[in-house]
């Protein structure tokens, strides 16, 4: 079995890595002249971490990421909503990474050139149109002025080139632009002064208006990190048209972020001037897609922000595409026929990130600062009078059921 792979971010290069472990051929086509390390920070949960384990490059992720240990929920103005454990700290057999996205993409780019060859990676190859039939499919590859240049033939196509998907316009030419939900996102890192334990995680705010805080490396000594931030404020109404494709990662205007920022006090770290002294950030419109009613058709199927785009809440993304791609080549493996199991994956993975999708339009697990905001605006003396643990519990416990990374019960939750 040959699969073709149309995309070469983490989705697509895990995928390729998970048919290599299993016997199963594949080629890569990536429309960007390179695979460059790009972006900022994120996080890969232990779900998805186990099946990077599984692939040999816990030590290698080790060496370039944080373990987070603490997780922080905060209001607005710095008070404490809700806090608990993660990773091995919260009882996982494997950490949390919080790692800037372009070296968890570098790690797993360099595990395929090494198993794979780096002949089975394409890049500045756009797919332009795929076909299939009885016995396989053909996909048709262009250059960045139109020219055709290389026709791939597989058993499967895999489309894991993003929100913008060429493979989901192809199966779903109606569904329109991507949703935007008025959110706009502003990101960045600059090496800084620990804080907290030196592999904490601090959310800040409700949907409408937050601030990330988090580590993602070692800094430049051993007092500092590479700290990774983000704020995210509602600018526009939902359902309005989002921003020009080519406008999705500019850099950002500091005379539009700053008055944002003002918004919000965060204890353990001066926010402010931690974004003041980053010397380049970049904004992005926080857009998904509406689940849709199915991902494969015939020997073509979806898989990460193709098939499931979310709201950045909740450090789920990269990871449902991780988890998309242990799911797929189980399937392969198992099935009689490439059709039957591209139907086995869509039938488990389809209906788990739907809700995950529709989740984090409701603010995900971050949703209780936004419960504990709504009922007392103006701040508390004691949030178990405004939200009762068992109520806060109950938000964030049960959005971490949903995703598929729920703790080990007793250890997760500290009582603030």
């Amino acid at each position: 079995m040959k699969a073709i792979i149309v995309g070469g971010g983490i989705g697509g290069l895990t995928t390729a890595l998970m048919l290599r472990a299993r016997g199963i051929g594949c080629e890569i086509f990536e429309q960007s002249d390179t695979i460059r390390e790009l972006g900022v920070g994120i996080n890969t949960l232990p779900h998805a971490m186990r099946e990077l384990a599984s692939l040999g490059l816990l030590q290698k992720l080790d060496d370039v990421a944080i373990r987070t240990d603490q997780l922080y929920y905060l209001n607005r103005h710095g008070q404490e909503v809700w806090r608990e454990a993660r990773g091995v700290d919260a009882g996982h057999d494997v950490p949390q990474f919080s790692i800037h996205r372009g070296r968890l993409q570098g790690v797993i780019h360099r595990a395929v050139e090494e198993r794979l060859g780096s002949e089975a990676i394409h890049t500045g190859c756009r797919l332009g149109a795929f076909t299939q039939d009885e016995s396989g499919v053909t996909a048709y590859f262009f250059d960045r002025a139109g020219a055709h240049i290389h026709t791939a033939r597989g058993d499967i196509l895999i489309g894991a080139d993003g929100i913008h998907s060429r493979v989901r316009d192809t199966l779903f030419p109606n569904e329109g632009p991507p949703c935007w939900n008025g959110l706009m996102l502003w990101r960045g890192a600059r090496d800084w002064p620990l804080f907290l334990t030196g592999k904490s995680m601090i959310v800040a705010g409700g949907l409408n208006a937050k601030v990330v805080v988090y580590p993602i490396a070692e800094g430049s000594s051993p007092a500092s990190r590479l700290t990774n931030w983000a704020v995210l404020v509602k600018v526009g109404e939902g359902n309005a048209p989002p921003p020009r494709k080519e406008d999705w990662s500019r850099p950002g205007r500091r005379e539009e972020l700053m008055p944002h920022v003002a918004r919000f006090s965060v204890p353990y770290i001066d926010v402010k001037s931690l974004i003041s002294a980053t010397p380049e950030f970049y904004e992005y419109p926080t857009c998904d897609r509406d689940p849709l009613p199915y991902w494969s058709s015939g020997r073509i199927t979806l898989l990460g922000d193709a098939a499931h785009p979310m709201y950045p809440v909740g450090s789920n993304g990269a990871s449902q595409a991780i988890l998309d791609a242990r799911c797929l080549a189980d399937a392969l493996v198992r099935a009689e026929h490439p059709r039957q199991a591209l139907m086995e994956y869509e039938k488990k993975r389809l209906p788990m990130t739907a809700d995950i999708v529709r989740s984090n339009r409701r603010g995900g697990p971050e949703g209780v600062i936004d419960a504990v905001e709504q009922l007392a605006p103006d701040g508390f003396d004691n949030v178990d009078n405004v939200l009762s643990y068992s109520q806060r519990e109950a938000i964030v416990r049960g959005y971490a059921s949903k995703a598929g990374f729920a703790a080990v019960p007793g250890l997760a939750a500290v009582r603030a």
